[in-house]
């Protein structure tokens, strides 16, 4: 299936803001007409953009019930009460245990009045369980901060109650109607929410209590920003809108990443091949985030936490030494996972049909679904459920794609689930035993009347269409100003028209399955551009070596290979002309 690009256009009046923007910055014209895609119209909302300044985080207390969490905080930590910091097992709530935990340790909890719990994904499952209150019943607390799950939890919430321990929980999933009992409920997806920015990482709404902890308190803030290695983790890993307030988190979370990151993850980096390396969203993404989700994933999410933390580095070197083992049998799991689910796929005779992908094997590995989902999701251009055994019922992730809500597609489908949560694009979900059919036929008749036929056409979002002679070594340092880049600050992807081998062009990899291009204009005046593309040689490299025109979509890319940096073409996607 071709896929469908989609360039965007300006207004007359809108290249003539841009143009006087790039004038005004010393920036290429490209690059003003990309902040003007952006919404950003003026100076000082460029040299916003360009170094966003921790000054202009909002006030943590702005957001619903943090006076009332920050009391009973203060409350807890003044009279030696028993803390226990709980969260989700998987990225965002092992960086946000952790900063947590670091933060309050720093600030004066001892060892003794505080404590950290990750669920097991497969005896405990997602969210608040009964095994992890009464674990903290038991060990003594007064007080459970819970991190990225519990907005739900309403009969955990009250089951705590009853023993005697209240809750302040930091979540950022779509909350029901009825808020859990807890003292403080942090959630900037509140119905009703009177925080400035929702979209925080549940890392994020964490860094927020912490925040107005220190402010309470008269603590100065700067060592609490030396965290935030952590969040940007976080922030990088659950996809959430890399704009306003996240972009302010990310942008210095990442110069610590680069610059002295915290001991577990420079581990994490150096294990990952990543040392000496300029680190970005991508490395965090595809490198250092998949080995902290390995833990959860296949075995212990607090071994995870327990690296995260680490003061030395024997223990720190003990902790990815296990957790590089998780990371190497997950990626043998994924592969066998998504190979079986592709075969699925091609036995079913209705697949071309199908506007939601819903797969079932009882033996899946549950910790590896969500990827697969992913793959699934990217692969076949359709909103895909992956669902596997786990005890009593069947349990699942979903991914989605731009115009279908996902999210809405399973509430849709609730008296058939014992629980789910996420957001619009990706979710968990759990089922009872004996309505998978009843599940996949309602979410079918879902997807049936709201996926508008477009949804499945491969799309890719072009920013704007220039000609080779504008990609530059200037263009690739301004576009690299704009970093960093995520969902809602994508990095800016370019069409160029009327290409041709210069002659080099050539099939790469193990298989021959990668095309390594050596490109220049049909009138060959200009100097050739590298290119790489992955997994499009076997249908472009014929006609690309027979010196057929072509045209590209890609982004600018600074390729560092011994010490040289050079620009080169990432390609996402080739139309022959």
């Amino acid at each position: 299936m071709t896929t469908q690009w989609n360039i965007a256009h300006l207004t007359q009046e809108e290249e003539a803001l841009a143009e006087q923007l790039a004038e005004r910055l010393s920036i290429s014209p490209i690059v003003g007409q990309l902040l003007i895609q952006r919404g950003i119209t003026t100076e000082e909302e460029a040299n916003d953009y360009f170094h966003p300044g921790l000054s202009k985080l909002h006030d943590p207390f702005l957001m619903r019930d943090m006076d009332l969490a920050v009391r009973r905080l203060n409350k807890a930590v003044g009279n030696r009460e028993r803390i226990m910091i709980y969260g989700d097992y998987d990225v965002d709530g092992t960086t946000a245990v952790t900063l947590v935990y670091k933060y309050l340790r720093h600030t004066g909890c001892s060892q003794d009045d505080l404590d950290y719990y990750i669920p097991d994904r497969y005896d405990e499952g997602y969210g608040i369980s009964n095994r992890g209150i009464d674990f903290a019943h038991t060990w003594g607390a007064k007080l459970i901060i819970v991190l990225d799950c519990g907005i739900k939890a309403v009969d955990k919430v009250a089951y705590a109650k009853s023993l005697g321990i209240d809750f302040i929980i930091c979540d950022h999933h779509n909350p029901d109607e009825t808020l859990p009992d807890a003292v403080a409920v942090l959630d900037p997806k509140r119905t009703d929410n009177t925080y400035p920015f929702e979209h925080l990482s549940g890392c994020g709404v964490g860094f927020k209590l912490m925040q107005a902890f220190a402010m309470s308190n008269g603590f100065d803030q700067k060592h609490l920003f030396s965290y935030l290695d952590l969040l940007a983790v976080s922030i990088a890993a659950d996809i959430v809108p890399l704009v306003g307030e996240n972009r302010i988190l990310a942008y210095h979370g990442i110069r610590q990443l680069n610059s002295h990151p915290s001991l577990g993850l420079k581990g994490i980096i150096k294990t990952a091949g990543l040392e000496g390396k300029s680190i970005d969203m991508d490395a965090i993404v595809f490198k250092i985030a998949p080995r902290i989700n390995a833990s959860g994933r296949m075995m212990k999410g607090r071994e995870a936490v327990d690296l995260l933390l680490a003061k030395d580095k024997e223990s720190a070197k003990e902790q990815i030494a296990n957790i590089n083992e998780y990371n190497t049998e997950r990626r043998r799991l994924d592969r066998v996972v998504t190979e079986e689910a592709i075969q699925q796929l091609k036995n079913d005779a209705d697949l071309e049909n199908r506007k939601i992908l819903v797969l079932y094997s009882p033996n899946w590995h549950k910790g590896v679904i969500g990827i697969v989902a992913s793959r699934i999701t990217e692969h076949y251009c359709r909103p895909t459920i992956v669902l596997t055994r786990s005890g009593e019922n069947i349990s699942g992730s979903a991914r989605s794609l731009g115009g279908f809500d996902v999210y809405k597609a399973i509430e849709y489908c609730r008296d058939c689930l014992v629980n789910f949560g996420g957001h619009t694009y990706a979710a968990g979900l759990t089922i009872k035993s004996d309505c998978l059919e009843e599940f996949t036929e309602r979410i079918r008749e879902f997807a049936n009347n709201t996926v508008e036929p477009e949804i499945l056409i491969p799309q890719i979002n072009v920013d704007t269409e220039i000609p080779l002679a504008m990609v530059s070594d200037k263009l690739m340092y301004d576009i690299k100003r704009m970093s960093p880049f995520g969902s809602g600050n994508e990095k800016p992807i370019f069409v160029t028209r009327h290409l041709i081998n210069n002659g080099r062009s050539k099939a790469v990899g193990v298989r021959q399955e990668h095309l390594r291009l050596d490109i220049t204009n049909l009138e060959r005046t200009l100097r050739p551009i590298n290119g790489i593309a992955f997994q499009q040689a076997k249908k472009n490299i014929s006609m690309i070596q027979q010196y057929k025109p072509f045209s590209l979509a890609y982004t600018i890319e600074e390729n560092t290979y011994h010490s040289n940096s050079f620009l080169q073409l990432m390609v996402k996607d080739i139309h022959l002309e």
